[in-house]
């Protein structure tokens, strides 16, 4: 067995979102459209006698405001509250390891923003301790495993392109048509998803069309996907966001305004993404933009996590 483990965590879009009605236990009905891009935290998983212990360094990777530089990362929770500590402990307990792990995470995907990095540092802490230990888990399990961290992280264990029923934990992969690039904003304000969802409760919103975005969704697999076709689907978290829907139909307007098409909101935000056409000139895009939001340029990816030992 290997003495470290290194794993890439890869952050996620939602090219499509809608949220459906409020359940018993308490989650919503969703129909989303995941994909996994480039940009990435890392987690590195040292082996130690027992015990499990966490230190979390920032890495500014965003090609606005002068280019990569390094930073710490805000809004991340260290020691038990981190949702990796969690997965380590999670899976440890269920296989019954013994020994334990320091985790290093190098965080460059912004957090609270929709963008999954939480999501993707407990995938990365699964899949990583599993190699660290010799643990051997099925597809079920990992997926069993992910979605009891949160509705988001079974994505993040397989990533690609894949259709998310349920509260977002039952995966249908799908194929993309073609790959693409995107330009990520990301602005200092953030969106409460707890709030969010409150406010889709007391306003209905979108509930009407609910049954028609459903079966749209479900029809998606009979062939390869484009974002133009997976857009259409929408984000409703774009109609709740109160005093903020100015702010973000300005930051849409001016990712339009400077090459990136059919900016959406992922997740329940507060970053907002567009397009960019193939054989466009990224380095001119950038220049076209005015604000000073932080912008990340990703690609589509095919997985979620990516480990090396």
């Amino acid at each position: 067995m290997p003495g470290q483990v290194v794993v890439e965590a890869r952050a996620k879009l939602n090219l499509g979102l809608a949220v459906g009605p409020r359940r018993a236990d308490g989650f919503h009905d969703l129909v989303t459209v995941f994909q996994s891009v480039s940009l990435s935290d890392t987690l590195r998983l040292a082996r130690r006698p027992r015990g499990f212990t966490l230190s979390v360094r920032g890495e500014d990777v965003s090609v606005s405001g002068g280019g990569a530089r390094r930073a710490p990362q805000a809004g991340v929770p260290g020691g038990a509250d981190n949702l990796a500590m969690r997965a380590v402990r999670l899976l440890a307990e269920r296989a019954g390891i013994r020994g334990g792990a320091h985790l290093t995470l190098i965080k460059r995907i912004p957090a609270g923003a929709g963008l999954g990095g939480g999501s993707a540092d407990a995938a990365a802490a699964l899949v990583g301790l599993a190699r660290l230990y010799g643990i051997r888990l099925g597809r079920p399990e990992r997926i069993e495993l992910a979605a009891a961290l949160g509705s988001d992280v079974p994505f993040a264990v397989t990533g690609g392109t894949a259709l998310g029923l349920g509260r977002g934990e039952r995966l249908h992969r799908l194929r993309l048509a073609r790959p693409f690039r995107a330009l990520i904003a990301v602005p200092t304000w953030r969106v409460s998803t707890a709030s969010a969802f409150a406010r889709i409760d007391r306003g209905k919103y979108g509930l009407t069309g609910w049954t028609a975005k459903l079966r749209s969704g479900q029809s998606l697999g009979r062939e390869g996907v484009t974002t133009d076709r997976v857009l259409r689907l929408g984000n409703t978290f774009e109609s709740v966001l109160g005093r903020r829907r100015s702010d973000f139909e300005s930051l849409r307007t001016r990712l339009r305004a400077a090459g990136a098409a059919q900016p959406r909101l992922t997740g329940s935000g507060s970053a907002v993404f567009g397009i960019l056409e193939p054989g466009s000139a990224v380095d001119s895009v950038v220049t076209r933009f005015r604000g000073n939001e932080r912008l990340f340029v990703v690609r589509s990816v095919l997985g979620g996590v990516r480990v090396s030992t």
